[in-house]
């Protein structure tokens, strides 16, 4: 089998992937490859922002991976959908763009990645992004203010945080995150502006750059105790690569650890009752899954909501209408309208409770499809910002396209059940405000009303669901015993290898993680150069 030679070999063309094979192409000097699972995101749903709802379920844009019945969740699997496309997970999530609470990443620096803190990731931010109010920034990705286009019925969220006691903010990302506003996205001139748009498309201009799509990486290569290429798949037949300098997995929280055990890095017993030679000890390699888990209250609303429109086929066709002849209106705006961190008790050091409040009320289908109610409704949905629970990721076979195990150890711990309750609490203190009141029909049951603390736990634990943020798998730390890679990346006893993605952050951050993945990236590729010289 002849081999190819590159400088860099990125496994992924996902939120880290595409930023790093944008910054080390630039050198023209360096061959750059990425290697993508899926194929292109050039489809309708995927570009126009309220297609996240089709994109969910859709097995040819994502892995369709569920995680293990947890009794924490009284028996409950999870649906877990990841990014299998070009753009990764930034192809097919909500588009919420939400860089954290500042205190997230100097617990990053605490908990061994030096050089991670707020102070250092906050320049990066400001170098990476473009605010479409602030024609000074300059960034490639687009981060879009569209409450122009919000929905009428989101500004009852807003009257109601305020009467809260909550502060209301223009921006959430805003250097004093505390409070509720709308939220921005990742939209630009009415369609879905992904990791891909930002950075892969126009590097892949570049000589120096190949990518591959329907590329499924079988191991990882070694030299000695050094990682040297990899192997790969791809319409049947088996490739190999060299990596002249660097081999760097982007594929994510749940294959980037999955490719290091299979490749003989990771825990060793794991390892061996699989039949795979243990090329390194890493028992951190899988371990300390973090997710955020939501509940979410859905009422019957007394005013016209998103169901008038896009719940209906009439409506649909008028929005379909508008957005091909303008790209505005109901189909341009992602789903998550209004929202913030707020405190869910008067001890609380930080905003430790994220909320989403949307003008839209639904059913998820056996299948996973989302179908709008008829009539008009609301969303009221919390999820604790920093659980303290880890799971772990593990290989169930030694075959690259047999789904690892995922144990997410849910509400493992009595902070997190405690976070559980508050969090549902603040739910239930939102909807009786005279505001919200005013625009309520009535409870889709169940409904918060009749429940005491004992009750909203275990409705959590039947109904609480992944907001697809899983992270920590191969994490940032001071050595093998506390971590899988260090404060620049790379892989404790292995040169030639880095992961730069969602699994290296130390913590979960206390919100949306797409941002945070692509900033971690810049960040990595100026390492990664640093490095070279």
């Amino acid at each position: 089998m002849k081999s190819k030679d590159y400088d860099y070999v990125i496994v992924g063309a996902g939120s880290a992937g595409c930023v790093l094979a944008n910054r080390l192409s630039e050198n023209p000097s360096l061959r750059v490859l990425v290697l993508e699972a899926g194929g292109s995101d050039r489809r309708f749903w995927v570009k126009v922002p309220v297609g996240y709802a089709v994109n969910y379920a859709n097995p040819a844009l994502n892995w369709g991976y569920h995680t293990d019945a947890e009794d924490t969740l009284n028996g409950r699997a999870s649906y877990w959908p990841r990014g299998r496309v070009i753009g990764g997970c930034s192809s097919i999530n909500a588009m919420a763009y939400v860089r954290g609470q500042a205190h997230d990443f100097d617990d990053w620096s605490a908990a061994g990645a030096a050089g991670w803190d707020w102070a250092a990731v906050r320049a990066a931010y400001a170098r990476m992004e473009t605010q479409s109010d602030r024609p000074q920034s300059g960034g490639p990705v687009w981060v879009q203010n569209l409450s122009d286009q919000m929905n009428p019925f989101s500004h009852h969220f807003l009257a109601a945080a305020r009467e809260a006691g909550y502060r209301t903010l223009d921006d959430i990302n805003q250097e004093q995150t505390e409070g509720l506003g709308f939220y921005r996205s990742n939209v630009r001139n009415g369609m879905r502006w992904s990791a891909a748009d930002a950075f892969l498309r126009p590097a892949l201009k570049r000589q120096n750059l190949t990518l591959e799509e329907h590329a499924h990486v079988v191991r990882l290569d070694f030299d000695g105790a050094r990682a040297s290429g990899l192997t790969y798949e791809q319409g049947g037949q088996t490739h190999r690569v060299v990596a002249r300098k660097e081999v760097i997995l982007s594929a994510g929280a749940i294959n980037s650890p999955q490719l290091l055990q299979l490749s003989g890095l990771g825990p060793a017993d794991l390892l061996k009752s699989q039949g795979i030679e243990v090329r390194q000890d890493l028992p951190q390699v899988g371990e300390g899954l973090q997710d955020h888990l939501a509940v979410s209250y859905q009422f019957r609303a007394s005013q016209k909501t998103l169901n008038a429109i896009l719940g209906r086929r009439t409506g649909r066709l008028a929005a379909g209408l508008r957005y091909i002849l303008t790209r505005r209106g109901p189909l341009a705006v992602p789903v998550n309208q209004v929202g913030g961190f707020v405190r869910s008790h008067a001890a609380a050091a930080v905003p430790d409770v994220q909320l989403f409040c949307n003008p839209a009320s639904y059913e998820v289908t056996p299948e996973g499809k989302i179908e709008l109610d008829r009539d008009p409704g609301y969303l009221l949905s919390a999820q604790p910002c920093r659980p303290t629970s880890r799971g772990s990721v593990r290989i169930r076979t030694g075959h690259h396209m047999d789904a690892p195990a995922i144990r997410p150890n849910s509400l493992a711990t009595e902070a997190d059940r405690t976070a559980a309750i508050r969090a549902s609490r603040i739910l239930f203190a939102l909807s009786q405000t005279s505001t919200l009141r005013s625009v309520t029909a009535g409870a889709k049951l169940p409904s918060l009303d009749t429940m005491d603390e004992a009750a909203m736990l275990d409705e959590f634990r039947n109904r609480a669901s992944t907001v697809y943020h899983p992270t920590c798998t191969c994490r940032m730390g001071q050595g093998a015993q506390d971590s899988v890679i260090d404060a620049r990346l790379k892989v404790h006893g292995v040169a030639g290898l880095r992961v730069v993605d969602a699994s290296a952050f130390p913590n979960i951050t206390s919100g949306n993680t797409n941002a945070p993945t692509m900033m971690l990236a810049l960040r990595a590729a100026d390492l990664i150069l640093q490095d070279a010289g």
